[in-house]
């Protein structure tokens, strides 16, 4: 017995130590995805930043480069216009020297006074002058409205690119976060995986041991429970054994016993026999003492044959009787025996199988927990994972929308600008190619 406490006190233990070394792995495997998550939120963290950055020196180059285009386009604009200017005032002066030609022509008229040739030459030419002046301003005045209506949309077009530019670093900005998100969702699903994994993994760890130390309890009390059985039949085998040596022994006191009776009635017998003889010999006459005594002889002499036959069967039966009551005892004692270690047995069986049957109840109800525990936990987090999802469609949703309003306030209040400046609509103008001469 105290060999078996000892063991199921060294089973404790190590069940004991089995459940705080998988304790301290579980321990061990949550901070392990604790880190995990947190290195994946600085990633996200650090991308995004470094995104930022990026759009930044994008933004600060597109604008540089939309200034430089609007620079080169507005010289461009500028060196057309002055070659048209240029050619427009050498046509002048052609049509000017060709009028003033055909005026000296017709001032060859002999018949015309000199005053009047050289008036009305005067005239013609003042009205050219006069006309040229007129074409040349308004020239200047058309490319003065061509340069500021091209300098207008030019700010309308950089305006526009802007916006594009804008629109698709939102749209590179909400990509990132999704795909992060998208990463964080796998990686928190790759680790509600492990987690059930390991947690299936160390049940199954935990019910094999107490399995297996269950057989080996249920093995130790059938071999105790043997052993004891050996040691009763063992000891009732001595028992016997010891008392079919005794009993020659116990007979002969018995025998000794009845022998002592018989003599302790003989010598009771001798007295009477005595008494009667005395008795006949004192009422009877003196003749008949002869006769009186051999008949008193005969008959105590049958008498004690009689008895001696008696206490001879007696001892016959005795022995007969001491033999078989013995058989029988021993006998019974065996069956009783034998009997009380069968139920004993069979009280064992019923109580191990009982422990086991209680065994598998409880593994079956850890692991009915255990699967309805894991089954939580993963609809917790794909609602989770659903509402970061819809969240971030939100944000999406919103960034967008507000980035077009206010992309389309600005373009508004700029066409409203251009059109109380005299502008008309700017979406259709062609700029000049850049040279490459």
């Amino acid at each position: 017995m105290s060999g078996y406490k000892r063991m199921r006190r060294q089973h404790q233990k190590q069940l004991i130590a089995l459940e705080n070394r998988l304790k301290a792995e579980m321990d061990e495997h949550r901070l392990r995805l604790q880190k995990e998550l947190e290195t994946h939120a600085n990633n996200t963290y650090i991308e995004l930043e470094r995104l930022a950055k990026r759009h930044a020196a994008q933004t600060d180059k597109e604008m540089k480069s939309v200034a430089s285009e609007e620079r080169r386009i507005q010289q461009q604009i500028v060196a057309q216009q002055k070659r048209e200017l240029t050619s427009f005032l050498d046509n002048q002066k052609k049509e000017y020297r060709l009028c003033k030609d055909k005026i000296k022509e017709m001032s060859e008229d002999a018949c015309t006074p000199k005053e009047e040739k050289q008036e009305r030459l005067s005239r013609h030419k003042e009205t050219m002058q006069r006309s040229q002046a007129e074409e040349e301003a308004h020239l200047l005045a058309q490319q003065r409205l061509v340069y500021d209506r091209s300098c207008r949309a030019l700010k309308r077009r950089s305006l526009v690119r802007k916006h594009e530019f804008e629109q698709e670093q939102l749209r590179e900005e909400l990509n990132k976060k999704r795909t992060q998100k998208e990463m964080e969702h796998a990686l928190m699903i790759r680790q509600d995986e492990s987690t059930q994994d390991l947690e299936r993994r160390q049940l199954q760890m935990l019910q094999k041991l107490r399995i297996e130390l269950m057989r080996l309890q249920h093995q130790t009390e059938l071999e105790n429970q043997e052993e004891y059985n050996g040691r009763r039949q063992r000891e009732l085998h001595r028992k016997h054994s010891l008392e079919q040596r005794q009993q020659p022994r116990n007979l002969k006191a018995l025998e000794m016993q009845i022998k002592k009776q018989f003599q302790d009635t003989c010598k009771v017998q001798n007295k009477q026999y005595k008494a009667l003889r005395n008795h006949q010999l004192e009422v009877s006459p003196k003749g008949d003492h002869k006769n009186i005594l051999k008949c008193l002889k005969e008959e105590q002499t049958r008498k004690l044959a009689v008895l001696a036959e008696q206490y001879e069967q007696s001892i016959n039966e005795m022995m007969a009787s001491q033999a078989m009551r013995l058989d029988e005892e021993q006998e019974a004692e065996c069956q009783a025996l034998k009997q009380q270690l069968k139920q004993e047995m069979e009280l064992l069986d019923a109580y191990q199988r009982k422990t086991k049957s209680q065994m598998e109840t409880q593994h079956e109800r850890e692991q009915q927990k255990l699967e309805q525990k894991v089954s939580i936990r993963r609809a917790h987090l794909e609602q989770k994972i659903e509402e970061e999802l819809a969240a971030l469609q939100k944000e999406r949703t919103e960034k967008i929308k507000h980035l077009l309003e206010r992309q389309d306030r600005e373009m508004n209040a700029f066409d409203t600008e251009s059109r109380s400046l005299g502008f008309g609509s700017l979406g259709s103008l062609d700029f000049p190619k850049e040279d490459n001469r």
